[in-house]
């Protein structure tokens, strides 16, 4: 059985400009803004191979 994820929140300050951009690009990708900052900070990850490694449950990889 699949084990659910949990998420935290936070506060991000970031300037104006900044965010009209994010909200610009996560118009582009149909993404929420949200959405859109949670896969650059995963991309930023594992570019840095920061990522935790993915467990495998009878051969397969979970996410």
């Amino acid at each position: 059985m699949a084990e659910k994820k949990s998420t935290k929140n936070f506060i991000l300050r970031v300037d104006s400009d900044m965010m009209d951009a994010i909200e610009a690009w996560a118009a582009d990708e149909f993404r929420s803004t949200n959405g859109q900052l949670q896969w650059i900070i995963t991309e930023a990850l594992r570019k840095a191979k920061r990522l935790p490694k993915k467990k495998k449950d009878n051969g397969t990889e979970q996410l």
